[in-house]
């Protein structure tokens, strides 16, 4: 994976991924070396964040390199400056640049002229690093992935895309339920279907969540309304108004299923009030497992 780009979690091979797996489960467990030492790594986020940036900086720090973040305020990303031009002028600075952006056709242009390994942290399409964290939780509570039912409830977001897409490969059944109109990309359905083909995994949409869930090791949500869809928040409401993860449907799982939320969710909305800590959520053990596998993508790409 050394000088790889990572875009799309489908950029990625079934091995590549479970190496990833292996490096984060060593370094997990303390096996840390500075990897990163004399490197430097660009953070550029255009969007606010808690998870995603304090896990890549914790993780560049404790490879032993050093992160540098650039907010949209001070790059003015296709603005103030061009995208081939702030490219450019990092590759010849750092060593690998780390990017949460609104369109992922901004990313593939920076990640065209940038010369060095572009990793995406999140845009409007996908969010990759989130789905490897989340696979690697149910490995880690499962003992697998092969085979494992998941349904995710809600919107088809960029955290939806990825993990889609991450379970085809990893021959993950993926459930999902989601109200007319609000169903994922086409052209990345076909993606994940053709990827399916391959891992023995199988894709399954429903319109109701009761019948999704029936079964599954895994239930799955998150928001309703994603940065830079607020004035859409009523309609929404309104629209995945039976959607909500509580309890009830998650009794409707299989016996010990786990829930998950990729945060920050809202309660009394998605979620109900208490689920985040219900027995049988693993939602801060998702948060933590993003820093363990950001650090070992960063060190297999840039070390």
């Amino acid at each position: 994976m050394k000088g790889k780009s990572l875009l799309s979690v489908a950029d990625l091979s079934a091995a590549e991924i479970e190496r990833l797996f292996q490096v984060a489960g060593e370094m997990k467990r303390g096996t840390i070396s500075p990897r990163l030492q004399g490197k430097a790594v660009a953070l550029l986020f255009e969007k606010p964040s808690l998870r995603t940036r304090v896990s890549f900086e914790v993780a560049v720090s404790q490879l032993g390199g050093e992160a540098i973040y650039l907010s949209q305020a001070e790059v003015g990303l296709g603005k103030r400056e061009a995208i081939p031009d702030v490219a450019r002028t990092l590759g010849r600075y750092v060593n690998g640049i780390v990017v949460r952006t609104f369109a992922q056709a901004d990313l593939a242009l920076l990640a065209r002229w940038a010369g060095i390994p572009v990793i995406n942290a999140l845009t409007d399409e996908e969010h990759p690093c989130q789905a490897l964290a989340d696979l690697l939780t149910i490995k880690e509570k499962k003992g697998r992935l092969q085979g494992v039912a998941l349904a995710y409830i809600g919107d088809s977001n960029n955290v939806c895309h990825s993990l889609m897409l991450a379970s085809a490969l990893m021959g993950v059944d993926f459930h999902m339920a989601h109200p007319q109109g609000y169903g994922p990309r086409p052209g990345l359905v076909e993606k994940a279907q053709a990827l399916a083909r391959e891992s023995g995994a199988r894709l399954s949409f429903y319109e109701g969540p009761q019948e999704a869930v029936v079964g599954v090791e895994v239930v799955y949500t998150d928001v309703w309304t994603s940065m830079g869809q607020e004035a859409q928040a009523e309609a929404r409401r309104k629209a995945f108004a039976g959607y909500q993860v509580n309890e009830g449907l998650l009794a409707r799982a299989g016996k010990g299923a786990l829930f998950m939320h990729p945060l920050p969710a809202h309660r009394g909305e998605e979620v109900s009030p208490d689920l985040l800590e219900h027995p049988q959520s693993v939602v801060f053990d998702q948060a933590e497992n993003r820093l363990h596998l950001q650090r070992a993508l960063l060190a297999e790409v840039l070390g």
